[in-house]
């Protein structure tokens, strides 16, 4: 046994958080020679998963999403008798740790992984409060940045713009944590007040309920517009499209993939005031936060009339992604992980 079967609610060609963050890890370490296979739960039935990891074998089993993909794993890493690692999500931390149907089935994975690893140390705190026994199993393995290609996007296809627009773009998922709708009453005013503002919405409509919502709340604004579900590979170019970034969150599990990548591109973004966007948005140097619609409407108008304060936060940002965020460094977390738990097979 010499592989890493890593196990996934998401992957490729979903564009979802997960399947994004999995497709990276999965290429960087990769990339140092490690022999791994991943298993899209999606995509395939668990007896199909789990008659597949017992004939491959691994030596490791990496649940990505405790609720989700922790079970299986759980399951799976016993009968092979071999070490479990599970990553925290957002989800997983921030709602299913707390919630009545889930908690039971997040805890017992959590208490069964030799390791947990999460994206900031908020997350570690947030569940060695309610786990403490798990606290000493709990390690930061921060995100990097890493499109899955550089494609056009065709904007002016899907949605003609005159040439003075000022873009703001939130790329997300449509469902309840993202808060999609939030910054339309705010951006009612700033509309109106400045006929270039236009708002973009980049991402799949992943809860029926909240889409059909955002979708009656944009008939009457034609200055917003959902884009729909956008190609990794497309992102960069969409994103280098717009003059403002915008994360809406709920709540983050560390640091949020949409940020990330705007922030390595250089561009301003303006994010709700939580936990996970502290990694990363200090406050008027790397980007502003919102605590509330109100001071969003602010912060947008703000940003809306000043292009010099636009540039700057978006050469700070890069600036950090490139010095604190490096591709090498999430590779290597991981790699250290697996070492500790395999030293002989890893290397």
């Amino acid at each position: 046994m010499t592989g890493l079967a890593l196990l996934t609610p998401f992957a490729p060609p979903s564009v979802r958080g997960n399947a994004i963050t999995v497709d990276r890890i999965a290429r960087g370490l990769r990339e140092r020679g490690v022999d791994l296979r991943v298993w899209d739960l999606f995509r395939t039935t668990e007896e199909a998963a789990t008659g597949d990891v017992e004939a491959y074998g691994p030596a490791l089993v990496h649940a990505f999403h405790a609720r989700r993909a922790g079970p299986l794993a759980l399951r799976l890493a016993r009968r092979l008798e071999v070490p479990l690692v599970v990553t925290l999500t957002g989800t997983d931390a921030n709602h299913d740790l707390f919630d009545a149907e889930h908690a039971a089935l997040v805890r017992r994975a959590l208490e069964g992984a030799a390791v947990i690893t999460a994206f900031h140390a908020s997350i570690v705190e947030r569940v060695a409060a309610v786990l403490p026994d798990v606290r000493a199993r709990l390690v930061v393995v921060p995100q990097a940045v890493r499109f899955s290609g550089q494609a056009p996007y065709d904007l002016a296809g899907r949605w003609p713009l005159p040439p003075d627009r000022l873009l703001f773009v939130l790329p997300a998922g449509i469902r309840p944590v993202k808060a999609p709708r939030v910054p339309l009453g705010p951006f009612d005013a700033l509309a109106a007040a400045d006929p270039r503002v236009r708002l973009a919405y980049a991402g799949p409509i992943l809860d029926r309920v909240e889409g059909e919502a955002l979708m009656r709340d944009l008939a009457s604004r034609p200055w917003a517009r959902h884009l729909g579900e956008v190609p990794h590979a497309e992102m960069a170019s969409l994103l280098g499209l717009a003059d403002v970034v915008l994360n809406c969150s709920v709540s983050e599990g560390g640091l949020a993939n949409s940020v990330l990548e705007a922030l390595a591109l250089g561009k301003a973004v303006l994010a709700s005031d939580i936990p996970g966007n502290h990694g990363l948005i200090v406050e008027g140097v790397t980007g502003l936060l919102f605590r509330d619609p109100p001071q969003l409407a602010a912060q947008a108008a703000r940003l809306a009339r000043d292009p010099a304060l636009r540039a700057r936060l978006g050469r700070a940002g890069r600036a950090l992604i490139e010095r604190e965020y490096p591709m090498e460094r999430e590779a290597e977390g991981y790699l250290a992980v697996y070492r500790n738990l395999l030293p002989i097979v890893m290397a």
